[in-house]
């Protein structure tokens, strides 16, 4: 007999950032001496007939309410079945942008491995256990963090000593702050202090008004030796003919498709030159399901996929794709944490140091994602949204 979802549970929990605020604009997090921030999350649970639960903790508010569309649609179905519910609910969430399916495929996919008793990577077919990480970092700020081109400069040094391979910067994410000049110069000073040493990306995070702009950002790329520019447009990452004219103008390589969503999307982006590595995240990109179909089509194109942001479900894709570089390990800050819910028990984590002194990660080897919840933390952290579908 096949194992049968008896029930999926979704709560919502919230938890603290100490000294993290938002930016003027209020749409970024930044350093912020004595502020705190709470985050909200969903922790996820698709109970069985096997006594067996798959779960997963992250997604977002629109995630989430897309789960409440489809989520009565499981309840009855064999979890292993997961390319059947797969493209099932993709047809479903077709005039949506299929937040909703990342959270919903981890879970199934941790319930195999739990069901199979092997670890994902192991089900997707092993390339490696130990991933090279960057250090991605916070926004920059103005309130004592990384607040110059010098403070960007220290912190990759930081970085260095600590055994990263390499380091991503994000800018100064505001109206009020923003200064193309001041982000050139950290570019370059950046590219002084440690670009013979380390891989430099730049993430401007969709922040550029004009093509202008992009360019002189880009060129300072080229001249500082940077390993990839990513989402510089105000487009938000989305157009190919934008990016095929900046990737034309540039020597350094362009990273997108963060912000595009699925697998056909990529597949556009990457068959109209529009970038040279490409984006991928199972929790964006419709689970590891949808991950791993996007990494072997960039395979096949002969590119590299990059997947976006830490977390248990990132690591089990990387360690099955021989076509990747590195680990997103963010977001770090000099001066506060990196904002990871306080959910892991067991030892897992994706705080700074969780590096080896060859700046690597490790993946998760036990049953499913690997990981252990504190499912007491978050129960007692709920912010009353429970949803339970059966």
């Amino acid at each position: 007999m096949s194992p049968t979802i008896t029930r999926v549970e979704s709560t919502e929990f919230s938890y603290p950032l100490e000294d993290v605020g938002q930016n003027p604009d209020g749409f970024s997090l930044v350093y912020d001496p004595g502020e705190t921030t709470h985050r909200t999350l969903f922790a996820l649970q698709i109970h069985t007939d096997e006594g067996i639960t798959g779960e997963y903790v992250g997604g977002s508010s629109p995630g989430a309410a897309q789960i409440n569309t489809f989520a009565d649609y499981l309840v009855g179905k064999n979890p292993l079945a997961r390319e059947k519910h797969w493209s099932e609910i993709k047809r479903a969430l077709r005039k949506y942008d299929r937040m909703g399916m990342g959270p919903i495929d981890i879970a199934l996919w941790d319930f195999a491995g739990k069901y199979y008793d092997a670890p994902i990577h192991e089900l997707l077919g092993t390339y490696r256990t130990r991933l090279p990480a960057y250090a991605s970092t916070y926004e920059a700020d103005e309130n004592g963090g990384l607040d110059s081109p010098e403070a960007y400069a220290d912190f990759a040094e930081e970085c260095l000593e600590m055994g990263y391979p390499a380091f991503k910067m994000h800018v100064w994410g505001s109206d009020e702050w923003r200064d193309i000049d001041r982000e050139i110069e950290t570019v370059r000073t950046l590219g002084e202090r440690v670009g013979s040493e380390m891989d430099l990306m730049l993430d401007p995070a969709c922040q550029y008004e004009t093509f202008a702009d992009a360019l002189k950002v880009g060129r300072a790329c080229d001249e500082a030796g940077f390993f990839w520019y990513e989402d510089p447009y105000r487009d938000g990452g989305i157009s190919q003919h934008a990016h095929r004219k900046l990737r034309e103008s540039l020597e350094t390589s362009i990273l997108q498709t963060e912000h595009v969503r699925g697998l056909e999307p990529h597949a556009d982006f990457v068959q109209a030159d529009a970038t040279d590595f490409v984006r991928a995240d199972p929790e964006y990109d419709a689970g590891i399901t949808g991950a791993m179909k996007i990494a072997r089509m960039t395979e096949a194109f002969g590119l590299d996929v990059e997947f976006h942001a830490p977390g248990p479900a990132q690591r089990h894709c990387m360690a099955a794709t021989r076509n990747t570089n590195y680990y997103e390990l963010a977001l770090v800050h000099p001066n506060v944490d990196n904002p990871i819910p306080p959910v892991y028990e067991g030892g897992y984590s994706d705080m700074i140091d969780t590096i080896d002194a060859d700046g690597t990660v490790a993946v998760p080897d036990g049953p499913g994602l690997g990981v252990e919840y504190d499912w007491d933390y978050i129960e007692d952290n709920a912010t009353g949204s429970v949803h339970v579908y059966e």
